[in-house]
C-alpha cells in the first residue's frame, strides 16, 4: 500500500506574537519535503524531495501562498482553537 500524506501545523509561542507555520509532505511514512515559515522555502530530505522542493520554490505564487499562511490559516484559527486547548490543562 502506497500512501501520500500532507500535514499542516501551526506553532504558537506567546500567543500570536510568534507564529510558525509548517507544511509536511510524507510518502510511505517518510517525510520528503517540508515548508517552514521561518525559513520561507521548501526543503527536500531525499533526492526526489529536493527536486520537488526546487519545483515548488520556483513558483512565486506558490511560495507567496505558503508564506502568508501564517496570517490566513494560523492567526485566523487561533481564536477558535484557544479555548479548547487551554481548557485541557
Amino acid at each position: 500500500v502506497f500512501q501520500l500524506m500532507f500535514k499542516a501545523d501551526c506553532h504558537f509561542i506567546n500567543g500570536t506574537e510568534k507564529v510558525r507555520f509548517v507544511e509536511r509532505y510524507i510518502y510511505n511514512r517518510e517525510q520528503f519535503v517540508m515548508f517552514d515559515s521561518d525559513v520561507g522555502l521548501h526543503v527536500g530530505f531525499s533526492p526526489y524531495g529536493e527536486r520537488f522542493a526546487r519545483k515548488m520554490n520556483s513558483d512565486p505564487a506558490r511560495l507567496e501562498y505558503a508564506r502568508t499562511a501564517v496570517d490566513w490559516y494560523c492567526r485566523y484559527n487561533y481564536d477558535y482553537y484557544t479555548p479548547i486547548t487551554v481548557e485541557r490543562r
